[in-house]
């Protein structure tokens, strides 16, 4: 994998660890801030919801982290596409069922990496 193609991966990763602390460890605490849109009342009852969201963009982290230590280029690139794809659904259906942010900070960025991915 390209030098540049894995920076952007483990950007995504990032990003998605910080949705990870955001909705398991912060959800009632930094969440209301970034999550403007949600009356504040709904974060303490929806607190076990985000915690497991929060899992899921985990499981998606570690797959893009995962994807970064193989040694095999092309298993390497297998998984980094498979999560990386995961990555862009999930931000196309956060777009369109929740707020159109939600592909600028998710799936877009994992069309670019698939983008990387493919050209280099």
């Amino acid at each position: 994998m390209a030098t540049i193609t894995m920076i952007v991966i483990a950007c995504i990763a990032l990003i998605h660890v910080y949705i990870l602390w955001l909705e398991m460890f912060a959800w009632t605490t930094r969440a209301p801030k970034v999550f403007k849109q949600i009356p504040r009342e709904l974060f303490a009852p929806t607190r076990t919801l985000a915690a497991n969201q929060g899992l899921y963009n985990g499981f998606l982290a570690a797959g893009l982290v995962w994807s970064l230590f193989i040694r095999q280029p092309e298993w390497a690139e297998n998984v980094a596409a498979f999560f990386l794809a995961c990555v862009a659904i999930a931000g196309f259906y956060g777009a369109a069922s929740a707020s159109r942010k939600i592909f600028f900070v998710q799936a877009l960025p994992a069309l670019i990496g698939l983008f990387l991915l493919v050209m280099f």
